[in-house]
């Protein structure tokens, strides 16, 4: 029973379907269990948090990697399909303290000061937490001091930047410098993305990688984690 309800999590992660309300991207879904339901059901059955995760979640959110990468998924599909996640991961959350899984590291998000827009982050932040990662989101607008604090107070091992303005993504930079002349640049890895963001801006202001989209963040992450240093 625990593997088909893995089985029909992944389906409805593809979908889209947080819950039975939802439609789903495909006809015949509405008024079946979406992916909350089957999370709760999979608990019940003693499927562990970890492979709910893993063998659910992760799988699903794969394939609809996939899938945006081909083309035949867009962003609004890669949306729902997040938020599906992102709800499923609110309920996994005090599960995951008593299995004492452990997290595979905290990563700080933030949109850069100036810049309110959000999508993107948010999207991020959930994929990030769907493979393991403890994420803090600290907002959108967020200042340099205020961002240099929270690295300081929270000691994460990953800080992600998000900039949708060409005018606002030199803040990036002008974070990292005042990482730097903290002393803290060292302890931490700086990805930084958004729409008018480059792999050779990254490289132009001191930034350990750029993600071209939330998939690619997240491989990003798992590339510059403990593991692979």
């Amino acid at each position: 029973m625990g593997d088909s309800l893995l089985d029909l999590i992944v389906q409805n992660v593809t979908q889209g379907r947080a819950s039975q309300d939802d439609e789903g991207l495909e006809e015949g879904w509405e008024g079946q269990p979406g992916v909350t339901e089957l999370v709760q059901k999979a608990l019940d059955a003693g499927v562990t948090a970890e492979d709910i995760i893993n063998k659910g979640l992760t799988a699903g959110m794969v394939i609809v990697g996939e899938k945006f990468e081909s083309k035949e998924y867009y962003i609004p599909d890669m949306l729902a399909a997040a938020e599906a996640v992102g709800a499923a991961m609110q309920i996994l959350e005090p599960h995951l303290a008593k299995s004492g899984m452990k997290a595979k590291g905290k990563v700080l998000m933030a949109t850069v000061k100036g810049d309110l827009h959000d999508i993107g982050k948010n999207i991020v932040s959930i994929l990030l937490r769907g493979a393991g990662y403890t994420v803090k989101d600290l907002g959108n607008d967020v200042d340099t001091r205020s961002i240099v604090d929270a690295v300081r107070e929270e000691r994460p091992q990953f800080l992600g930047l998000s900039a949708l303005l060409t005018s606002t993504m030199v803040q990036m930079g002008e974070v990292i410098n005042e990482l730097r002349e903290t002393g803290l640049r060292d302890s931490i890895k700086v990805i930084v993305g958004g729409a008018p963001v480059s792999e050779e801006f990254a490289r132009s202001i001191g930034a350990d990688g750029y993600g071209a989209d939330g998939f690619a963040a997240v491989r990003l992450v798992e590339s510059l984690g403990p593991s692979q240093q």
